[in-house]
């Protein structure tokens, strides 16, 4: 689990222009690296997790919905895949919210009108056969 969010970018190649508040980054491999706020969450059917927002949400960082907005239309007309950073906000009892990336899952805009956008996220599908820097066989 990541601590801030420049360390969460970074799991995807990618580094926010605001560190404390950026919504979105492009990777090194070119996909679109978004920063999701677990309340807009939905479960639209079995496998996908859903990500529904919109620019005009957040009006005290106007240059972060900006940029946004700019990505979007980049995964959109380039229909790059989009890679997900959790942003599960602080409740009564935690001091700060939590941070992490989510490596396991892809996503793909599915709509996007200028303001409102949606993406779907579905687990990574890992070829058996090919090997994993992380798998090792014991003997």
């Amino acid at each position: 689990m990541s601590n801030s969010l420049i360390d969460a970018f970074a799991q995807f190649g990618a580094k926010p222009k605001n560190r404390l508040r950026g919504r979105s980054a492009i990777a090194d491999d070119g996909a679109l690296v978004l920063s999701c706020s677990t309340p807009h969450f939905r479960h639209p059917g079995p496998g996908v997790l859903r990500y529904e927002d919109a620019l005009s949400r957040d009006t005290s960082d106007r240059p972060s919905a900006a940029l946004l907005g700019e990505h979007l239309v980049l995964a959109r007309d380039g229909q790059l895949p989009v890679r997900m950073i959790v942003i599960a906000e602080a409740s009564a009892g935690k001091p700060r919210n939590k941070i992490y990336a989510r490596p396991d899952v892809i996503g793909r805009l599915v709509e996007f009108d200028g303001d409102r956008f949606i993406v779907d996220f579905t687990r990574r599908i890992v070829d058996p056969k090919q090997p994993e820097g992380s798998r090792r066989r014991r003997g």
